[in-house]
């Protein structure tokens, strides 16, 4: 069974790894789920986001970003989707920034909901691996070989947010952030609106 070879591995990794890494609407998602809920809350977001990342690591290996890119109308669908759910998580948090974390405790299956859309709706993800995958895929690669290169992707992204979320919800840092949670509700709020109108500039 044929896999990617070390080199070329080490390279897909480093590079789903400063993906993964960007700050942006995930990450705020992430604190959100974790300041209002515990570390548990904030794993489950992150290993959602990494099933979203996963759907379409999958489906670019498959070629989905091929069709992505053949009808702009169903990327544009799904953009605009997803721009709507950014600024709908944006008015919750500033709604949220007046009430305590414990008046708005993150449980149930929102982080996991939350995070699953925010990766799934947002088709530039497909492109983004459509342009990563290209330098790594080719017609003679085996499938154990494509699947080694959609879980890389998928590995690296709930590795990292999981660990995002264990570092924030430590003692000092999460009781820092409650202290000024209506601050960090608000800036997540302006984040996340401004992603949302700036994938259409």
């Amino acid at each position: 069974m044929q896999t990617l070879a070390i080199q070329d591995w080490l390279l897909l990794a480093g590079v789903c790894a400063l993906g993964a890494m960007t700050p942006g609407a995930s990450l705020a998602m992430v604190l959100h789920h974790t300041l209002h809920g515990s570390a548990r809350a904030g794993v489950r977001a992150g290993l959602a986001h990494a099933l979203g990342i996963g759907v379409y690591a999958a489906a670019t290996v498959a070629g989905l970003a091929v069709v992505l890119h053949r009808f702009p109308s169903l990327e544009t669908g799904i953009r605009l989707a997803g721009s709507l759910f950014l600024l709908w998580l944006a008015w919750k948090s500033w709604r949220g920034a007046g009430a305590t974390p414990a008046d708005q405790e993150s449980g149930g299956g929102r982080p996991a909901r939350d995070g699953f859309l925010i990766a799934f709706l947002n088709p530039k993800v497909a492109l983004f691996f459509l342009a990563l995958f290209s330098q790594f895929i080719d017609a003679g690669m085996s499938t154990v070989a494509r699947v080694q290169v959609a879980a890389t992707a998928v590995v690296i992204d709930g590795a990292w947010y999981s660990l995002v979320a264990l570092t924030l919800a430590r003692g000092p840092i999460l009781a820092t952030l409650r202290r000024h949670h209506a601050r960090v509700e608000r800036a997540t709020a302006i984040v996340l609106a401004l992603i949302a109108v700036v994938v259409w500039v």
